[in-house]
């Protein structure tokens, strides 16, 4: 099966790294030029990858094309391409839905799926929105599969993926706070990202256990885990925290 990718950006490079560190069997990739910075490095590690001279070569040569550009550069060129009604449409695009892609590409074969950066690791979730037996069993190789069938549901996932960079800052601020009390920032820095990894590590090993219980198994009562969170929750951090996702999920 051939495969390409319209926009080299993090996220397709993640999708192609993740596939190649995969068991999926694939004959070429092909990749926009868009991006050549990109592009040529993932030329240069993978040799089943080639650089298309224009998108709409890259559409011809593939049997699944898989739609990795921006909102706004989607609106723009989708409409001027053609695509064969044969072909597999599949969209990282967050902003454009279902219903216009389909009118953009001539093409009632369109299926929305949202991977994020960790892909590259064969790692973290992935949502493809309607549901499809072929594209679950190549991502369930890539990472854990979530299928919604409304895709007004999936504007929730879309939200929650927004909050990487929080998550980020959540770990900074630990490690700075960390560093004012006289620890080196090295030290802090990989102490901050292992507790957290195991945290996060450790409710998946316990995913029979409901997230509600697994906060209440965590606080002993007038210890210092029931002590912090009844501060942040008096300081209402997870009614801002709810605030900030609703706020993002009108955008989608």
């Amino acid at each position: 099966m051939n495969l390409g990718f319209l926009g080299t950006g993090h996220i397709a490079s993640s999708v192609i790294e993740g596939i190649f560190k995969s068991d999926l069997k694939i004959k070429k990739i092909y990749v926009s030029p868009r991006n050549r910075v990109l592009s040529k490095k993932l030329s240069k590690r993978f040799k089943k990858i080639t650089i298309c001279k224009t998108n709409q070569q890259l559409i011809d040569n593939s049997n699944w094309v898989f739609l990795s550009i921006t909102p706004k550069v989607g609106r723009k060129i989708l409409k001027t391409l053609k695509f064969k009604s044969n072909k597999k449409i599949i969209s990282f695009i967050s902003t454009i839905n279902s219903k216009d892609l389909k009118k953009y590409t001539r093409n009632n074969n369109v299926i929305r799926v949202i991977p994020l950066p960790f892909i590259g690791m064969k790692r973290g979730p992935i949502i493809i929105c309607p549901p499809n037996k072929s594209l679950k069993t190549f991502f369930k190789n890539l990472g854990k599969v979530f299928e919604v069938k409304n895709e007004k549901l999936s504007k929730a996932f879309w939200s929650t993926s927004s909050f990487m960079a929080p998550y980020y800052n959540l770990l900074l601020n630990t490690s700075n706070w960390l560093t004012s009390k006289g620890i080196k920032k090295t030290v802090a820095d990989n102490y901050t990202r292992e507790l957290f990894s195991a945290l996060s590590e450790d409710s998946i090993n316990k995913n029979k256990i409901t997230l509600t219980k697994l906060v209440s198994d965590s606080q002993t009562p007038g210890g210092t885990n029931a002590f912090v969170l009844r501060k942040l929750k008096k300081n209402k951090f997870y009614q801002i925290q709810k605030k900030a996702m609703n706020s993002i999920f009108k955008k989608f």
